[in-house]
């Protein structure tokens, strides 16, 4: 299985030379960790910067720099800050080529809840349901199932939704795999070392699989 970082790695291969890519919180963030020399793309964070580098090394962090999950960053030579409704407006306008989102559920149609868990303390909505309404393109970056074994890629979503039929692709520490137009997950890639059946079982939506499903390669 991968960890949070191998996720990320697995990611960063989606991203095509060009591209303005949006990283939401979590897993997401890793992402700049990982983009390759060769490409050059620009990354938004939507409380309001484009150009966004690295995350910084220890004792090189500035208070001042920060991504929409609150956590210090380093800018890039080219970089631009403004406020959110400017930000929002690249995002409502469709100006961004990609984003990549964490997620508690993703349903078999598309569906993504990444908000709230009634009962629990939320400090705000965020930007998720602007992005999932007007990104071209949306890869969520997710635990294949939560600390209870329970699968999280679901027939339909039980937690309140932030969109509906939104989502493309997604990459978990167990698989790759893209939502079907007519619904369903199809298995694309497969962590080292694991099989198709355990994924299967790990899979509560429906999943479907060719006979050979290569393994991610994320060096």
């Amino acid at each position: 299985m991968l960890d949070k970082n191998g996720i990320a790695k697995r990611i960063a291969k989606e991203i095509k030379d060009g591209y303005y890519v949006n990283l939401g919180i979590g897993i997401p963030t890793l992402v700049a960790n990982y983009i390759p020399n060769e490409i050059n793309i620009v990354l938004q964070s939507e409380n309001g910067l484009l150009g966004m580098g690295p995350f910084p090394f220890e004792g090189e962090e500035d208070p001042d720099l920060i991504n929409a999950g609150k956590q210090t960053i380093t800018t890039l030579p080219g970089s631009s800050i403004f406020d959110s409704a400017m930000s929002f407006g690249m995002i409502r306008a469709q100006k961004i080529d990609l984003t990549i989102l964490g997620a508690m559920e993703v349903s078999e149609n598309g569906d993504i809840a990444n908000w709230k868990i009634p009962g629990k303390m939320v400090k705000g909505m965020g930007g998720a349901m602007d992005l999932v309404a007007s990104a071209k393109n949306i890869i969520v970056a997710m635990q294949h199932v939560n600390k209870a074994g329970e699968s999280k890629l679901l027939p339909n979503c039980t937690l309140p939704l932030t969109g509906i039929k939104c989502i493309k692709k997604v990459v978990t520490e167990l698989a790759v795999l893209d939502i079907l137009p007519e619904g369903g997950f199809k298995l694309i890639e497969r962590a080292p070392g694991v099989s198709v059946d355990f994924i299967r079982n790990a899979t509560l939506g429906k999943l479907y699989a060719d006979d050979n499903v290569p393994e991610m390669n994320i060096e």
